[in-house]
């Protein structure tokens, strides 16, 4: 059971790519709807240190919001997916 937090914004593509990738590994995670306003996304900011989404949070292996799609879904193929050691 993992801590996964996923901060994402609906019709975001580069979103739906991390969501593609966690539910094809069956992972549980907690979504949180961004604002569509980048000035609105203060929460994001503070974790990321910029507002894009996708944002992933993941405590148990001391990710504390990692953006870029593409970064977040090699690191779930490397820590849950078949690259895990």
């Amino acid at each position: 059971m993992s801590n996964l937090e996923l901060y994402e914004l609906s019709g975001c593509p580069y979103c739906a790519k991390v969501t593609t990738k966690l539910d094809e590994l069956g992972l549980d995670y907690v979504s949180h709807e961004v604002p569509s306003s980048h000035s609105k996304r203060s929460e994001v900011e503070e974790i990321s240190g910029q507002t894009g989404v996708p944002v992933l949070v993941d405590p148990d292996n001391g990710i504390e919001g990692m953006p870029e799609s593409s970064d977040i879904i090699e690191y779930l193929e490397e820590t849950y997916g078949d690259g895990a050691a």
